[in-house]
């Protein structure tokens, strides 16, 4: 892989892991939440889930993806599913505190990672990547090196996003703005599936 291609791939990996999305809306939930030791293992999850994807689209899973239309409807349904129940549990969660409501508690490594597999920014990311930079010359090494560019720019993107919801967790110190909160990022979850249903 060239210089050049590799610094756009770099590039590539980290505006679409830096702009907004499902991992990112979470992320900056669980910042505000629990803060940024505790939402570690939501965050290695992420980047762990997403290259065992990129490895899987760009050894096969892709192509036999898009040549079975309705294993590709079914995997869309499950992520719409999924989304909106997690815009749910987002919306109308308490304050990590909250007596009577079940124990809330950030996302798993092991959860987050399964996430990537019906997330369909995560999906759209690898589809392009693996289409865009690998190379026939070297299809193996071209894929690896796609999953590690990935692995090294995700963490620092996604960290972002949990740094900036622990900025805003002593203005939602209030009870009410942070169930406010709870829910437009619940909202804005939700709203991450119309892309899905759209096409």
């Amino acid at each position: 892989m060239s210089l050049d291609v590799l610094v756009a791939l770099v590039t590539f990996a980290f505006v679409s892991s830096v702009t907004p999305g499902p991992n990112n809306f979470m992320l900056m939930t669980s910042g505000v939440n629990f803060g940024f030791r505790r939402t570690l293992p939501h965050m290695f999850g992420i980047a762990g889930g997403f290259c065992s994807l990129l490895l899987a689209v760009g050894f096969g899973l892709g192509a036999l993806i898009h040549a079975f239309p309705a294993l590709e409807m079914a995997m869309k349904v499950a992520s719409a599913a999924y989304l909106a129940f997690l815009a749910w549990k987002i919306a109308f969660s308490g304050a990590p505190g909250d007596k009577g409501e079940k124990a809330a508690r950030p996302l798993t490594f092991m959860e987050a990672a399964a996430f990537q597999w019906v997330n369909p920014k995560a999906w759209a990311m690898a589809l392009v990547a693996m289409g865009a930079y690998v190379s026939v010359e070297a299809p193996i090494l071209s894929v690896l090196i796609v999953a590690l560019a990935f692995v090294v720019v995700n963490f620092p993107s996604v960290s972002i996003w949990t740094l900036f919801g622990m900025g805003l967790r002593r203005f939602l110190s209030n009870e009410k703005r942070l169930r406010a909160f709870n829910i437009a990022m619940g909202l804005l979850l939700l709203a991450t599936i119309w892309p899905l249903v759209a096409n």
